[in-house]
């Protein structure tokens, strides 16, 4: 894929850049390396401000920055000014709670004795330079969420960021330098894929992260492993969204299409799976394609528009093919299925809900990276779990009831990073984020986000 800025809304290429050369690549790593071995000896005061300086500058290009990435990846504009907002809030939140977070932790005094020590603790280090291969579909947040705790715990990050987002890309490498950061803290990596594995592969890169694709991970990972490197890995999602017969109907349709359609329904933790108690599938099934039938879909740069395009042709193709074998084998579109009328030259797909899906349609087995929903009758709670975990994946889920029996059921035995009851799943700073299964391993945001690329180091005093 060329590294360019191709508008979703018409096709049309409005920039290209050539990639970095081998020489060039080389004099990132070293200033990555040299600027390590400084600024983990920083104070977390003096990463704070630093981080602090980086909020301020986003919070107020936020307009701007929005723009370029409504441009090279069609978001709606107010959901891109929506995302900038949200990075300022993490980098704040980190700038504030990191020390505490990475705090040394002091085992109890008779461990400290049973253990032949007088004095014992444990402390976070930094790692080093961490590799970051992230998407499109968030290109601001994704990069914020792995970059704000890993520049407070001390290490410095390389970003290789998706093809077609690249003006996002070189903006997130000149907003941490202008803040104050020094050169080699933060830097962006103009790459195509295939200059990934020697990156990582190299002895002054110390971790990678990768938010993306099951193959992505799946190669990253080997590679990784292969170097004996850590990794975190938020890979695909086919979340399911349970609702139960005591769920407020209402609110759970109305959220339901809201957490299918975010992001033109181009995210990991998007739900696409609605599974539905018998008792209400009717009722239910009929607001929540109302929803979906109402929706604006159009130019996101327009006030108003509530889906946009997909960010590629190959992205609208991909979903095209999963409805069209659904179809086929014998499935039934309550709404959309097809490409609106009148924007042809963009990349867009009707907001689709389909009934009737079997296990042997290719729907039901991947993920659906577009606005396409999948319903499902089940008789019970029993049954409502065995479909939530019939998918390989096991990013986040959602479920609507206010029993507290089937609270505590869906709690212990749903197969998911998260659980979100009686809302729609959404990442914040201060809970961790990740899955099980095919959704990767490893933890962002958090406590746990901030300490995945920290070395605990025990400290053992014997006098």
């Amino acid at each position: 894929m060329p590294i360019a800025t191709v508008n979703p809304a018409d096709g049309e290429t409005l920039k290209t850049f050539d990639p970095l050369s081998d020489e060039e690549i080389e004099r990132r790593l070293a200033e990555a390396d040299a600027a390590f071995r400084t600024y983990r000896t920083t104070t977390f005061e003096e990463r704070a401000r630093l981080l602090n300086a980086a909020a301020d500058l986003l919070e107020r290009e936020a307009s701007g920055v929005a723009r370029v990435i409504t441009t090279e990846m069609g978001k709606p504009l107010a959901a891109a000014e929506a995302e900038a907002a949200k990075c300022v809030k993490a980098m704040r939140w980190y700038a504030a709670h990191a020390e505490a977070l990475l705090a040394d932790e002091y085992p109890a005094a008779d461990d400290v004795q049973d253990a032949g020590a007088v004095r014992a603790k444990v402390c976070y280090r930094p790692l080093g330079p961490v590799l970051a291969v992230m998407p499109w579909n968030f290109p601001l947040w994704q990069v914020i969420r792995f970059a704000a705790p890993a520049l407070m715990a001390g290490n410095v990050g390389l970003l290789k960021h998706a093809s077609n987002v690249p003006q996002t890309a070189l903006y997130l490498g000149d907003l941490f330098h202008r803040a104050g950061f020094a050169p080699g803290c933060f830097q962006t990596l103009l790459v195509p894929s295939g200059a990934i594995e020697p990156v990582l592969r190299d002895r002054r890169v110390a971790a990678a992260t990768l938010t993306g694709s099951e193959g992505a991970g799946r190669s990253v990972a080997s590679i990784a492993g292969d170097e004996i490197k850590k990794t975190v890995l938020e890979l695909g999602g086919s979340d399911p969204y349970v609702v139960m017969p005591s769920a407020d109907l209402d609110a759970a349709a109305r959220t339901a299409v809201t957490a299918r359609v975010q992001n033109a329904g181009q995210s990991c933790i998007a739900a696409k799976r609605f599974i539905v108690h018998t008792d209400v599938y009717d009722a239910f099934a009929e607001r929540f394609t109302a929803g979906m039938r109402d929706l604006t879909v159009g130019d996101p740069m327009e006030t108003g528009t509530d889906v946009g395009p997909l960010s590629s042709a190959q992205g609208r193709d991909d979903l095209e093919e999963l409805v069209t074998d659904a179809l086929a084998q014998g499935a039934q579109a309550l709404c959309g299925g097809r490409r609106p009328e009148g924007l042809e030259r963009g990349f867009y797909y009707e907001p689709t809900v389909l009934t009737g899906i079997t296990d042997r349609m290719r729907v039901h087995r991947e993920e659906t990276f577009g606005p396409v929903a999948t319903l499902y009758r089940v008789r019970d709670v029993d049954e409502a779990i065995e479909v939530a975990n019939d998918t390989s994946f096991g990013l986040s889920s959602n479920v609507w009831t206010r029993d507290e029996a089937e609270t505590e059921r869906f709690v212990r035995d749903v197969e998911a990073g998260g659980i979100y009851f009686n809302g729609m799943t959404a990442s914040h700073p201060a809970l961790p984020f990740g899955g099980v299964k095919r959704s990767g391993y490893g933890r962002e945001l958090a406590g746990h986000g901030i300490r995945e690329f920290c070395n605990a180091t025990t400290v053992w005093r014997a006098s």
